[in-house]
């Protein structure tokens, strides 16, 4: 493959697929987290409980790992473009279409289809960088897709929490569905089609071999429950922090508990401590003692002051960042063949994680409390800790 033909920095070519793969990170989660924020206001709208509510979140997730374990197989057979292109478009008119959902069934189900569909651009969009990016600034094209995946996140749940608190919760989709749709057109006349990809036939024999080997592999085992376990206490917080903060004895403003959103931005600097941590220590190492950082920081969140429990919720951001940086490294160096089948059954624990564990503390806290829920959320943290010590360091060369 000649390097010399591949998007190199300063060329048009390089700047448009840079800008668009920064609107496709920034549609994908801002659409798949915005009901986040919005839970407390939904459950009372459908009189429900927070469990409940919380499907709208895990719909979107458990479709996001339904549709990576379905794109393991065949993202190889589609265009890169055209496959990306679907997913921004279809899901943006998918959640259009949930501002005029009547039930709660509905927009669960809703969620489920648009998770499905907005994984393909999560499936390929590494995949593209890799193919289509020169080798000296691979590593910027990729921080630029995942800044727009952590401000997209972090956007979404921010201006969800404002547009809902001004015009109401439906309005509130529709207005995010409608700047999804536009990036999602933007990225369409914009992104440039592949050069050093063409579409292929799936060998279905190799990936299930592939997969059936990580999945007896005690190391993988550990990395991916580790991704799942944590993945679902960061997302559990998330789900369920604006009920605390709406509730005694903080009892604050939709307005202000927009902006708490923004300690999402600390999962950027978790990300930029590890990779340079990593070039002296182990990645195992870096695992164990973020996975620490975040059960510290879950311990804040029993704090009634408020500003010990927002330390905590960046501690506890920045080190969830740090652990998941460091797990999905470790995952892709462990495997010597088939890295895109050992990374797709990561980001599938991670998302079913996230859906199973996501939801299921929401009813812990309707059943008992806020404390009994941290409480939960620490034997989650603390068996990723566990699991941890039990895989062994990968040696580095240390710099000096």
């Amino acid at each position: 493959m000649d390097q010399s033909e591949k998007a190199e920095k300063g060329s048009p070519r390089f700047r448009y697929i840079k800008l668009c793969i920064f609107f496709s990170g920034l549609s994908v989660f801002a659409q798949l987290y915005l009901f986040q924020p919005m839970l407390p206001t939904v459950a009372d709208y459908f009189k429900t409980t927070a469990g409940d509510s919380s499907l709208l979140v895990s719909s979107s997730t458990i479709g996001m790992a339904m549709g990576l374990l379905f794109f393991a197989f065949k993202a190889d057979s589609y265009s890169r473009k055209s496959l990306m292109t679907f997913s921004l478009v279809s899901s943006a008119v998918l959640t259009i279409i949930s501002a005029w959902m009547p039930s709660l069934e509905l927009l669960v189900a809703t969620g489920v289809l648009k998770g499905f569909v907005v994984s393909g651009v999560s499936a390929v969009a590494l995949a593209y960088l890799t193919e289509e990016v020169h080798i000296s600034v691979v590593a910027l094209a990729i921080s630029t897709y995942l800044s727009g995946n952590t401000i997209g996140g972090m956007s979404g749940r921010i201006l969800a929490t404002i547009f809902a608190g001004e015009f109401g919760w439906r309005n509130a989709v529709l207005i995010i569905g409608i700047e999804s749709l536009l990036l999602g057109l933007v990225f369409w006349k914009l992104f440039p089609e592949s050069r050093f990809f063409n579409p292929q036939k799936t060998d279905y024999s190799l990936k299930v071999k592939q997969m059936r080997k990580f999945l007896t592999d005690s190391y993988m085992l550990r990395l991916y429950f580790t991704a799942a376990l944590l993945m679902g206490a960061f997302v559990s917080v998330y789900n369920y922090l604006t009920f605390r903060l709406e509730d005694q004895p903080f009892s604050l403003s939709h307005f202000v508990i927009a902006f708490i959103f923004l300690m999402y931005i600390f999962g950027v600097f978790g990300t930029m401590i590890t990779s340079r941590l990593s070039q002296r220590f182990s990645r195992n190492f870096i695992l164990k003692g973020s996975v620490l950082f975040m059960l510290l920081g879950t311990l804040f969140l029993l704090s009634e002051n408020i500003y010990v429990l927002i330390f905590g919720l960046g501690l506890f951001t920045l080190a969830f960042f740090a652990a998941h940086t460091m797990a999905s490294q470790m995952t892709a160096l462990h495997a010597k063949n088939g890295k895109s089948s050992a990374t797709s059954i990561y980001w599938l624990f991670y998302y079913f994680g996230s859906s199973i564990l996501g939801s299921g503390t929401g009813y812990i806290l309707h059943a008992f409390s806020w404390n009994i829920f941290i409480m939960v959320l620490l034997l989650s943290v603390g068996t990723s800790f566990v699991l941890a010590l039990k895989n062994k360091d990968l040696k580095v060369t240390k710099i000096l």
